[in-house]
């Protein structure tokens, strides 16, 4: 009698789709929230300009580890696998109920706060928005974005080459939109740049905390190496590809973000909104619709991908069995999918998403 033959996922992504889904998490959120808390934090122009180039260096140094890592130990979990393989059990075990209950809901929380905050925007413009309204909204999103990526991953990956290039497009609508404001000679809000530079280790240490969290995703595409064809050639080509784009383009937006509004930037709400507002005319509608479309691309793969390492700590017996089945007919870790989706909602209730980043920064090892 032959054995039983395991149940495994698919290998169905190849470099296109390991390019858009690093690409997708990182710029899902961070770049539309983090930029008012960092100049809040430095005080400056030129300082908040410096930590986004020093929280640059650091992801880009932290994805070549990370490469080395995924085509050395090739299999799916990402960081709860390599703290396995290097410290035993026990450290996998703490960091994955971690990253379960803390970490990942609160990412899925913020990008869908965020994401309810831009469609939000323009029907209350002038007002104050209506918290109730954002919550349920948010959740909403989760919800629906959960079950897509359970009913069909395929879909959901030529899905997420859409919203890539969406958010490219926005992104770069912000840098040349900064680039032609300069060009005509806008350049006050960088004369004496380092006025007003905070000189607090701790200001600077959480606004670089703050940066690290918008670059943060570079590690997501090793949670899924096992469905990565040949990963021993796509993980790293991924890699080298997507973080010195998004370097270079955190870069220049943020320098468009403080030459069009200055220190205004402490003020908005949804800054892409604001920019747009200030800068593009009658253009200021596409801005919203753009912002909302990349935040809805960032949270569809942190959905997928963070389901993957529940998926595999289940399957390594650290989580209940029931997260180690996969959905036959979809192909997908549906189980893993609903608990997390859950718990996701459930953080969606706190008021701020500046507390949703300090919880989740506070609850992760130094990527």
């Amino acid at each position: 009698m032959m054995p039983e033959e395991k149940v495994r996922m698919r290998k169905q992504l190849g470099l296109l789709e390991g390019v858009t889904l690093i690409l997708g998490i990182i710029f899902g959120s961070g770049i539309f929230i983090s930029p008012r808390e960092v100049l809040q934090k430095t005080g400056s122009v030129w300082g908040s300009l410096t930590v986004w180039a020093i929280c640059g260096g650091l992801a880009t140094l932290g994805a070549l580890s990370y490469s080395e890592l995924g085509t050395t130990l090739a299999q799916s979990g990402g960081d709860y696998h390599y703290i396995d393989e290097a410290y035993g059990p026990l450290p996998a075990f703490l960091y994955l109920w971690d990253a379960i209950f803390i970490f990942i809901p609160s990412t899925n929380a913020i990008m869908a706060l965020t994401f309810a905050n831009n469609v939000l925007q323009p029907i209350y413009h002038g007002c104050t928005i209506n918290p109730l309204c954002r919550k349920l909204l948010a959740a909403v999103t989760i919800c629906f974005l959960t079950f897509i990526n359970a009913y069909d991953i395929k879909f959901t990956t030529r899905m997420q080459n859409v919203f890539s290039l969406t958010m490219i497009s926005s992104l770069v609508v912000i840098v040349m939109g900064g680039m032609v404001w300069m060009a005509q000679g806008h350049l006050e809000n960088f004369e004496d740049g380092w006025a007003g530079t905070n000189s607090s280790v701790s200001d600077w240490s959480v606004a670089i905390f703050l940066g690290i969290f918008s670059y943060s995703g570079w590690n997501y595409l090793n949670f899924m190496t096992e469905e990565l064809r040949d990963p021993f050639v796509n993980l790293p080509r991924a890699i080298y590809i997507s973080l010195p784009l998004v370097t270079a383009i955190y870069i220049m937006a943020n320098v468009s973000y403080l030459a069009v509004l200055g220190q205004d930037v402490l003020t908005t709400e949804a800054i892409a909104v604001d920019f747009a507002t200030a800068i593009l005319g009658w253009l200021r509608w596409v801005m919203p619709a753009l912002v909302c479309i990349a935040t809805l691309g960032g949270l569809s793969v942190n959905i997928m991908t963070s389901s993957r390492i529940c998926f595999a700590g289940a399957r390594n017996g650290h989580m209940p069995e029931l997260l180690a089945h996969i959905n036959i007919k979809c192909m997908s870790p549906m189980p893993s999918l609903v608990f997390l989706v859950s718990y996701s909602v459930f953080k969606v209730i706190p008021r701020l998403i500046s507390s949703l980043i300090i919880s989740r920064i506070k609850s992760l090892p130094l990527q």
